[in-house]
């Protein structure tokens, strides 16, 4: 086993170090000239400082936690929990630095040679740092968990012969317990920096596109737009440092889920599965996710290394995808046959392997298919080659009105096909493997995710490079260049988003039948009644809770994007000469405004959705938190798609007007007001409650399961029922 977790450190090391080189290729390319300089340099300062004092408001509040868990629960949980705090943030920051060291030379790249290939290369080259950076720091520390707690403390060997080890409060704290201790640092992370970076960057935009856009009628990122430069912060702080942290915690969450439900299983069945397969199927799924590493490194490089890319973009970025996907196959079906071929027939039947040796690959082949199906639907609904986005254009010509109804009737339609995609993926991977075949197909779904998040990010680094073109007043080719690849990375974002939230669906799941075996007698069937009253109220409950949520989320962007408009129009009112262009507005003021608004909203939703469980099981006890678990989970999945979907078309369809595709309307028409204010109505959606909902249902899954030893054991249902006995 030791040989093979050495692929595991292999795989990691090889990606940062490829995304190392990535980054110091980027940084060695100019910058061009003085005022893109000037320009790249406010974003980053801007950036930076955000980011910085974002990290140490996480980093107290993360400490409290870990505190927490040292009393609740035991020292390793705790450490475990530093170590994925430590990696999330580690690649959050990396991807944000990048981003903002990227963005000015992808503008530069476009108007020295004026081609669109040589430009997507720059981008996507800066984005492949973000991804090789989360997947590599998520199994750099997977791969610390496992060697110091799994194999050095000997926790594993604790789990299969069966030896339990209790805390000072009589609670039994296994294995599974470190694992998701490293799970929930992650997620902390997550949470913060995509609800931090969401409000930050949805204010700047909203108060920049609803002031200059269609009350100025000044272009976007007009360098007399206060907004713009804060604008482009929160694309680094936001879509990049918050993109890279989600996608990080989704992957550790998918991984993790499959080795915690193997122990659980093992531990409520043992006389099913197998003691000599058991630390097979706990090492399966990070040594999948390893071999999907090393393949996204294949995939990125069979782009990178390219000596002339196409002016397709979208093609190239879909070529990058597939390869990485079916370099992950082969190599996936090779490890599945060399771990679990050894096995007997029988043992694999046992353990719920339909198929023998290679069932979990089927299962994460199912993930596979499901997760691109999954992205090709978001494709459909929110890329303007398609119909449905082409519709909310054409809607504009009409007003405002109706933009934002075709654009909710759009959102809740495209709820229906993934959904049913990922209840076939759910079933056929049961079928298949079991419940640890679903944990599989979790896995499946985000074995390529670092293709996939260099993909996502190189869209935000665009978006930015656009910026710093129109306010460095470049040629409108160099424009031309930068909104093209933005549009692509507009879809690609909504693709991004549907992969994280089908494997954010099936990993808590996954998690949720762990919760359940962690409280249940080994000697019984687990079983959540959902007709029983308690478990029925929690289910009410958790349904509604995103909602909540996202109205938290989506009225805090409000606020700040209140305070921008008003300061955005005081500097248009007071500045002599700024409509002019003969001064330049005070960029500085409008950062202080989305820095403050977004640190001071984003407290109170990430603290709800870690106490919210919590509190609820100590009241009301284990079965109540259960429903909850399930309640929010359906809730929040069909919310992220009808958030990502709508708020994507909204988006697309103000390009799509944009673009000049609509006869006689185009930047300044009414049509074009219509759009700006829908895709407005969709910032908040798309960017900051859609991305933060799959988070919101791990985050809930991995506290519940960390903390459930504890509250279904002392609850105050149980202690009134108590007396009555």
């Amino acid at each position: 086993m030791s040989m093979l977790l050495g692929l595991v450190i292999m795989a990691a090391l090889l990606a940062l170090g490829y995304a190392a080189f990535n980054f110091f290729s980027v940084k060695k390319l100019e910058e061009g000239n003085q005022r893109m300089q000037e320009i790249a340099g406010a974003i980053r300062v801007g950036a930076n400082a955000f980011i910085n004092y974002e990290y140490r408001i996480i980093a107290i509040i993360a400490g409290c936690i870990a505190l927490a868990l040292v009393a609740i629960i035991n020292w390793q949980t705790a450490a475990a929990f530093a170590i994925g705090a430590t990696m999330s943030a580690s690649a959050g920051y990396i991807g944000m630095k990048i981003a903002t060291y990227a963005n000015v030379r992808v503008s530069n790249m476009a108007r020295t040679t004026g081609k669109l290939s040589e430009t997507l290369k720059v981008a996507f080259k800066g984005g492949s740092v973000v991804g090789l950076c989360v997947g590599g720091f998520a199994l750099l520390g997977i791969f610390f968990v496992y060697l110091i707690f799994g194999y050095g403390l000997g926790q594993i060997d604790d789990v299969i012969n069966g030896v339990q080890t209790v805390n000072w409060l009589g609670l039994n704290v296994p294995f599974t317990m470190t694992l998701s201790g490293y799970a929930l640092g992650c997620s902390i992370i997550a949470m913060f920096a995509r609800v931090g970076g969401g409000i930050y960057t949805k204010a700047a935009d909203m108060g920049a596109d609803l002031v200059g856009k269609t009350e100025a009628h000044i272009p976007e990122d007009d360098p007399r737009n206060p907004a713009t430069i804060a604008d482009n912060v929160g694309d680094n702080v936001g879509d990049v440092a918050g993109l890279g942290a989600d996608l990080l915690e989704s992957y550790v969450g998918a991984i993790l889920s499959g080795a915690i439900l193997a122990c659980e299983l093992f531990r409520s069945s043992g006389t099913l599965i197998a003691v000599e397969l058991l630390p097979t199927m706990v090492l399966f799924p990070i040594l999948f996710a390893a071999v999907g590493l090393i393949a996204c490194v294949a995939g990125v490089a069979s782009m990178l290394l390219k000596k002339k890319l196409s002016d397709n973009p979208h093609m190239e970025l879909n070529m990058a995808t597939w390869v990485s996907a079916g370099v992950c196959m082969l190599l996936g079906l090779g490890l599945a046959v060399m771990m679990f071929g050894r096995y007997d027939p029988a043992q694999l039947l046992d353990a719920g392997f339909k198929l023998g040796a290679v069932s979990p690959w089927i299962a994460a082949a199912v993930g596979i298919v499901a997760g691109i199906l999954i992205g090709i639907i978001a494709e459909y609904y929110t890329s303007y080659d398609y119909k449905p986005t082409r519709l909310i254009a054409q809607a504009s010509v009409e007003g405002a009105a109706l933009t934002i109804t075709q654009g909710l009737a759009l959102g809740m339609k495209s709820c229906m096909a993934p959904v049913v995609v990922l209840g076939v993926a759910i079933y056929g991977s049961y079928a298949i493997s079991g419940m640890y075949g679903v944990a599989c197909a979790a896995i499946g779904m985000l074995s390529f995710v670092a293709t996939t998040v260099s993909v996502d990010s190189y869209g935000p680094i665009s978006d930015n490079a656009g910026g710093i073109s129109e306010m460095s007043f470049l040629d409108k080719n160099v424009r031309e260049i930068t909104d093209k690849l933005d549009s692509v990375g507009n879809t690609t974002a909504a693709i991004g988003k549907g992969f994280a939230i089908g494997s954010a669906a099936l990993a808590t799941l996954s998690m949720m039948t762990s919760y359940l075996y962690s409280y249940t007698p080994a000697d019984q069937s687990i079983m959540l009644n959902l007709i029983d009253p308690l478990s029925l109220v929690g289910a009410l409950v958790g349904a509604a809770l995103p909602f909540m949520f996202s109205g938290m989320l989506i009225e805090a962007v409000a606020k700040a994007a209140r305070r921008m408009v008003a300061e955005v129009r005081r500097q248009f009112r007071e500045i002599e000469g700024l409509l002019k262009g003969e001064v330049l507005p005070d960029y500085k003021t409008c950062i202080e405004i989305s820095s403050q608004g977004a640190l001071k909203e984003m407290r109170l939703p990430a603290v709800i959705s870690l106490l919210f469980p919590v509190v609820c099981g100590f009241l009301f006890g284990a079965e109540f938190v259960g429903g909850v678990l399930v309640g929010a989970t359906i809730s929040a999945i069909m919310l992220a798609i009808f958030t990502g979907n709508a708020g994507g078309a909204w988006d697309n369809g103000k390009k799509y007007i944009e673009s000049g595709a609509i006869e006689g309307q185009n930047k300044g028409s009414a049509a074009h007001d219509a759009a700006v204010v829908g895709d407005t109505v969709g910032d908040p959606l798309k960017d900051t409650v859609g991305p933060s909902l799959d988070i919101l249902i791990k985050i809930m899954s991995t506290v519940s399961l960390v903390t459930v030893p504890a509250f279904s054991r002392f609850n105050l249902v149980d202690l009134i029922a108590g007396l009555f006995r």
